[in-house]
């Protein structure tokens, strides 16, 4: 039977973790300057939760060192709403980081094929599929991913980084925007005026 003390020290777990975490930048670009930061930090992330839940569970020690040894098993280890919900915050965490995972494939998918490659020499403005919902289903999706992994696992080095790559991610995004505008001009703005940046928000079609 498994113990809090037997399920860590699992450094062969940490590696394989982080590096299927990531796997996913892979369907981005980024070896671009602009997508370092997020990126950088989205590991960090992804590399910090492999770390504490095979490796060392710095959180818990350093909250039980702070609070004393009354916390329950179960908040700052292993899953994290168990000993309030069950495994409720496991199924919304796992709920949340597949449809991330979709997301980041679904726009991969019509990105590459008709932007990145820019076979023609001009990349193509995608409004049609994932695209007619939101206009950066990749950032939502590297989002919904590790926010599933903060519902399920948190740890103290997470919940700090989270609201840092969202903010990352948000700043990307408008700084794509203006490049994207400069590149299409009035069929960009008016595919904005249509949708939303990251959360398919019903908005009215311009008159």
């Amino acid at each position: 039977m498994e113990t809090t003390q037997s399920h860590f020290g699992q450094w062969g777990y940490v590696i394989i973790w982080a590096l299927l975490g990531a796997v996913f930048l892979l369907f981005t670009p980024f070896y671009k300057k602009s997508q370092r930061k997020p990126a950088s930090v989205y590991l960090a992330f992804m590399v910090a939760m492999a770390f504490e839940m095979f490796g060392i569970p710095m959180s818990m020690y350093i909250l039980a060192w702070v609070f004393g040894t009354s916390i329950p098993e179960g908040f700052f280890w292993g899953h994290t709403l168990v000993a309030q919900f069950g495994h409720l915050g496991m199924y919304i965490g796992t709920a949340l980081a597949l449809l991330g995972i979709v997301l980041v494939v679904l726009g991969w998918k019509e990105v590459y094929r008709r932007y990145w490659s820019r076979e023609s020499g001009r990349g193509e403005l995608i409004t049609d599929g994932i695209y007619a919902y939101i206009r950066h289903p990749q950032y939502t999706g590297f989002l919904l991913i590790t926010l599933g992994m903060l519902l399920d696992w948190a740890t103290l080095p997470m919940l700090i980084m989270w609201p840092i790559m969202a903010v990352l991610y948000y700043r990307l995004a408008r700084r794509e925007e203006r490049e994207m505008e400069a590149e299409f001009g009035p069929s960009y703005r008016q595919y904005m005026q249509r949708t939303s940046m990251f959360l398919p928000w019903p908005k009215s079609n311009p008159a």
